[in-house]
């Protein structure tokens, strides 16, 4: 079973929402801090938020994406509005547990008209 399984990418259009989904398995249940990360076309990979106790945003999406977290699911959500052309990557979940980063193998988001 893979460690984190990635849902919800897709085509968007601009000032749209969507949203992403992350469920972990149980080999990595209790995650210190769950988040995700994007990486455009020539770009590095970034972080876009991440949680522990809070969340922590990439000043990027500051007042357009939610991260959430239920501790039951083991799982990890996006929500992301005012969509963007820039925020157009895949997105990679990760979890973080003693001292180990664990990766999803990726969503794409396409913000596009």
């Amino acid at each position: 079973q893979a460690p984190l399984v990635e849902s919800g990418g897709g085509l968007v259009q601009p000032g749209g929402s969507l949203r992403l989904s992350c469920a972990a398995s149980e080999s990595i249940f209790g995650a210190t801090t769950m988040g995700w990360y994007r990486q455009a076309p020539g770009k590095q990979r970034e972080l876009v938020a991440e949680i522990a106790r809070w969340g922590n945003y990439a000043d990027s999406v500051k007042g357009r994406f939610t991260i959430s977290r239920d501790h039951a699911k083991n799982t990890v959500y996006l929500q992301m509005n005012n969509a963007k052309p820039e925020d157009t990557a895949v997105y990679y979940c990760n979890a973080l547990k003693g001292g180990i980063n664990y990766w999803g193998q990726g969503t794409q988001v396409t913000v596009s008209s």
